[in-house]
Order: C-alpha cells, then sequence, then structure tokens
C-alpha cells in the first residue's frame, strides 16, 4: 500500500498524513480555544490582558502539537534539543531586544500600569493609550499621530498615567496688583470655586499668597476635579476668575519699572 511507503528512514507516508493532519488539528483548535477563551474572558478581564492571554494560549497549543509529533517524523527529541540549544542562543543574541520586549510585555501585563484609554505620559511621550500588545504599546498622541513604543521601553521608563485615579489636581498662579486687598481677592476665587459643581470640596480648594513678585502679589489657586472633566474644568475656570476680580475692580498687573533720570530725586515709572 502507499500508505506503508518508506519516504526516508523509519518515515511513511503514514507518519506523513498523521504530521499534517496533526497539524491542521492544532491549528484549527488552538483557533477554537481562543474564541472561546474571548467570549469568556470578555467581561472578567481588561480587552489589552484577554488578547494576550489568547495569544499565549493559541501558540503554546500550536508549539506543543509541533513537538509531540517530532518523533512521528523520525526526529528524536534528544537530537533536537540539542540543535535547539545551539540555535537558541545565536537567536538569542541576535534577538535580544526582541526577547525583551516580549518579557516586558508580559510584565506589563501582570503589573498593568496603564489600560486602553488611559492619557499618559511615557519618558515625555504623552497620548492616550490605544493598544498593548505582547511586543509594543501604541498610543495616539496629542496631536492625533500614531506612536508606537516597544514594550521593554515603557516598562523601564517613568509612567504617569493620568486617569489611574478618579480626581486629579489643577493649579494656577493668579498675580494681583500691590495695591489690591490680597484678603478680598482669595474670598472672591473661593466663592467662585465653590460655585462651580465640578470643583470637588474633598479635597478642599486651596487659595492663598504665595509670592510677592516683581510685579505683583502671587496667590496660588489650588482645586481638584473629576479626572474626565479635568481639562475642560481647568480652562474654565482660569477665565472665570479672571472675569470675577475684574468685575471687583482687582487688575491683574503688567511688569512694571523704575527709571532713575540723572540726579533727580524722584523717580520715574514706566511700563511697556
Amino acid at each position: 500500500m502507499i500508505l506503508n511507503t518508506v519516504v526516508y528512514s523509519d518515515v511513511t507516508v503514514f507518519n506523513l498524513m498523521v504530521a499534517l493532519l496533526t497539524i491542521l488539528g492544532a491549528f484549527f483548535g488552538a483557533r477554537a480555544v481562543s474564541l472561546y477563551l474571548r467570549r469568556f474572558l470578555k467581561e472578567k478581564v481588561a480587552p489589552e490582558h484577554a488578547d494576550i492571554i489568547n495569544k499565549i494560549v493559541y501558540y503554546c497549543i500550536i508549539v506543543f502539537a509541533v513537538v509531540s509529533l517530532l518523533p512521528n517524523i523520525g526526529v528524536k527529541p534528544s537530537g533536537l534539543m540539542v540543535a535547539g540549544g545551539v540555535v537558541g542562543l545565536a537567536v538569542g543574541f541576535a534577538c535580544q531586544s526582541i526577547i525583551g520586549n516580549l518579557v516586558s510585555g508580559i510584565f506589563l501585563f501582570m503589573e498593568r500600569p496603564i489600560k486602553i484609554g488611559n492619557g499618559v505620559n511615557i519618558d515625555g511621550i504623552e497620548g492616550t493609550v490605544e493598544d498593548i500588545q505582547i511586543m509594543s504599546t501604541t498610543l495616539r498622541g496629542l496631536d492625533g499621530c500614531y506612536i508606537r513604543i516597544p514594550n521593554q521601553k515603557v516598562f523601564t521608563s517613568n509612567i504617569t498615567n493620568y486617569a489611574a485615579h478618579v480626581a486629579r489636581r489643577f493649579n494656577y498662579v493668579v498675580g494681583i496688583r500691590y495695591s489690591d486687598d490680597a484678603d478680598r481677592a482669595i474670598k472672591i476665587i473661593k466663592d467662585l470655586l465653590n460655585d462651580r459643581p465640578l470643583v470637588l470640596m474633598n479635597p478642599e480648594p486651596m487659595v492663598f499668597v504665595d509670592a510677592l513678585a516683581d510685579n505683583s502679589v502671587n496667590i496660588v489657586v489650588r482645586a481638584w476635579a473629576p479626572t474626565t472633566e479635568w481639562l475642560p474644568v481647568k480652562a474654565e475656570i482660569l477665565y472665570r476668575i479672571k472675569q470675577a476680580l475684574e468685575k471687583e475692580g482687582i487688575q491683574i498687573p503688567f511688569p512694571q519699572r523704575v527709571v532713575w533720570y540723572g540726579d533727580r530725586e524722584q523717580p520715574a515709572e514706566s511700563a511697556p
């Protein structure tokens, strides 16, 4: 029979057909398991982590199937291990960065410092996380650009996650004239903050004189807003503070200089 025909060594056509069917079965089986896992983990695990689990399980099934059929096609595991060790050593030196990215991706999955949709700063690169793969992380930059960062760099860099907590603080430095009443200005700003529904009262806003500068009395404003509303609130409150102070006759001063002319006794003030 043709199935018993020896192709090489002790390997017959039947052995090769079994090996081929095993590989095909492994691919279809791995895909079925991956689809089942995707549905099972949909409501239990974050999408980026479910994707990593699916890929690990998928490739583990394929590798296991390939290794299990090697004896049927005349490949001895002992010889394969020796050859694999030599090849692995060479590939390891050649692919250090790839292996580093792979391992870093696994650690990122375990530690979970960032999630899809988070606004982040990774080593000075700002953007929104769009995807976390096993080898790299993708951001959408503040200008809409596509940014791909290798996971090794992500894992070893300082990460600032702007969306990790429910509340985020914003700060201003508001300068007023020396002739203006600082206590009155502080009260106006506090009343304004208390009237805005998206400015959190816990932690309590802080408004205080921070510095007596060259041209102004500097008032520091620190307040908290929900992370999801942080930018709109920050932009609105600063303009509202300007309007409220001007309405009460408190002005934000321009830089001033005192210039002396010759031996005159009185200085002359000028503003650019």
